[in-house]
């Protein structure tokens, strides 16, 4: 038997999402920028892809850039931004939770002059607009948030924050980073009040190594790749279409009966949490009322975390013991501390994250092994 309960590291690409991929790289394999048959069946399938996520995003196509997944997008969104507007300011505002592939920009700015300000989270992993709103300055360019952790889920009031800063500052940008929200909870840029949307496609049943960044007309960032001046000068580099393909292809497909899907990830990690947490010291570090419905923090104190994965994987089980982008998988998570747990529960804290696939006899095989494991591992670390 094999579970995979780790859906917000990577989920496992639609058959439809593999055929497309396939059948760009078979058939359709022309470049782009060519001006031949082939070249034009390429660029359909690139305007085709640009077209399913303008549908979700209710955006323009020129507001789309297709990138190599949601790092590059924060990137090319954070650092875009920052070189555009460094007359303006040098003075970025964002979240303490942030996943790497922000926080660790923010550092590398930092060495080239900017200066940030990192507004700390409370309780439940969720910051405050207000601080936003306070911390902003004259000279700040930039605001950036995520919209759910992809630790714990919790959802940020990214729409609170967007009115907050720009009813202070209205010139300054403000990027979202919906990789762990977007086909999980509605993302449509104008509602939220954004500049700036990163957007991965391997979260959402689609290709690793694909994404897009949604830029709203008239917002400046500059490139952070040049050459041939692809997608309108903002991404040089011969498009993706396999990637991009199968990526469209998942739009299309997590959108349908999305409400369903949703209602079905929701109650998987509800029963998940209900049950896990009857257990002698078995906490949840998610707000199942306002929590992301895909994601699941729970703490087995007793047991450090990477003995519980394995013995997990051991049972044809596999979870997460924090994000999976972390090259330092040792380092204490910075939102499990942020959200004040004691030491006990930061060692032993696994994350449980759900897709479509998963089901409810999933979830009963994991509750029981659980239940079982645990009194073994605790006895076996006691003694």
């Amino acid at each position: 038997m094999e579970i995979y309960f780790d859906n917000s590291a990577t989920t496992r690409p639609y058959d439809e999402v593999i055929e497309a991929v396939v059948n760009a790289m078979k058939t359709d394999y022309g470049n782009p920028s060519s001006m031949h048959l082939k070249g034009l069946d390429a660029e359909h399938i690139v305007k085709d892809a640009a077209g399913s996520v303008c549908r979700i995003l209710k955006c323009l196509p020129e507001e789309v850039v297709f990138t190599s997944g949601g790092t590059e997008s924060n990137n090319m969104a954070i650092i875009g931004s920052a070189l555009a507007k460094k007359r303006s300011g040098r003075h970025i505002v964002v979240s303490s939770v942030e996943h790497a592939s922000v926080s660790a920009v923010m550092q590398f700015l930092i060495r080239e002059g900017y200066e940030v300000t990192y507004i700390p989270s409370d309780e439940k992993g969720i910051v405050s607009p207000e601080a936003f709103k306070d911390a902003v300055r004259d000279d700040t360019i930039l605001v950036s948030c995520m919209h759910v952790n992809n630790e714990i889920g919790s959802v940020m009031p990214v729409t609170e924050i967007a009115k907050a800063v720009k009813s202070k500052n209205p010139n300054v940008y403000f990027h979202v980073d919906a990789i762990q929200s977007f086909g999980k909870i509605e993302v449509i840029p104008k509602n939220i009040g954004c500049d700036l949307l990163s957007v991965s496609g391997h979260k959402i049943h689609g290709p690793k190594g694909s994404g897009f960044l949604y830029i709203k007309k008239g917002t400046l960032i500059r490139p952070i790749i040049y050459g041939g001046g692809q997608q309108k000068n903002m991404r040089s580099g011969t498009e993706n279409v396999p990637a991009i393909s199968g990526l469209g292809k998942a739009v299309m497909l997590t959108f349908a009966d999305f409400d369903k899907k949703i209602e079905h990830i929701r109650a998987l990690r509800d029963k998940l949490i209900n049950g896990l947490t009857e257990i002698e010291d078995v906490y949840s570090n998610t707000d199942m009322e306002n929590g992301a419905p895909h994601i699941a923090s729970i703490s087995f104190v007793g047991v450090r975390a990477e003995v519980m994965l394995h013995a997990l994987e051991d049972k044809g089980i596999y979870v997460s013991s924090g994000s999976a982008c972390s090259s330092n998988k040792s380092k204490e998570s910075a939102v499990l501390s942020a959200i004040g747990l004691d030491k006990k529960r930061l060692e032993s804290t696994l994350r449980f994250s759900f897709g479509e696939e998963n089901t409810n006899d999933e979830v009963d095989y994991a509750i029981d092994t659980i239940k079982q494991l645990l009194p073994m591992l605790r006895h076996y670390v006691r003694g």
